[in-house]
């Protein structure tokens, strides 16, 4: 099984958003919109949007939303 996990990361490397989900199309829509979201401010700050992927729900945040 393949989960796809979107997370929005703060410049000092906290995890601020994250969701998680197995819809390959689902995962691409939500980091699209993740990017979007961010404003100028925050990208010359140091925000990054991450789009990776886990073999299991272990492996995915505590804190992630998680759909299926």
């Amino acid at each position: 099984m393949t989960i796809w996990v979107n997370e929005q990361i703060d410049p000092s490397g906290i995890i601020y958003s994250c969701i998680a989900t197995c819809d390959e199309e689902q995962a691409k829509d939500c980091h699209k919109s993740f990017q979007e979201n961010l404003t100028e401010e925050q990208k010359l700050a140091g925000w990054v949007v991450s789009l990776r992927t886990v073999e299991s729900w272990e492996e995915v945040p505590v804190s992630a939303l998680k759909l299926n």
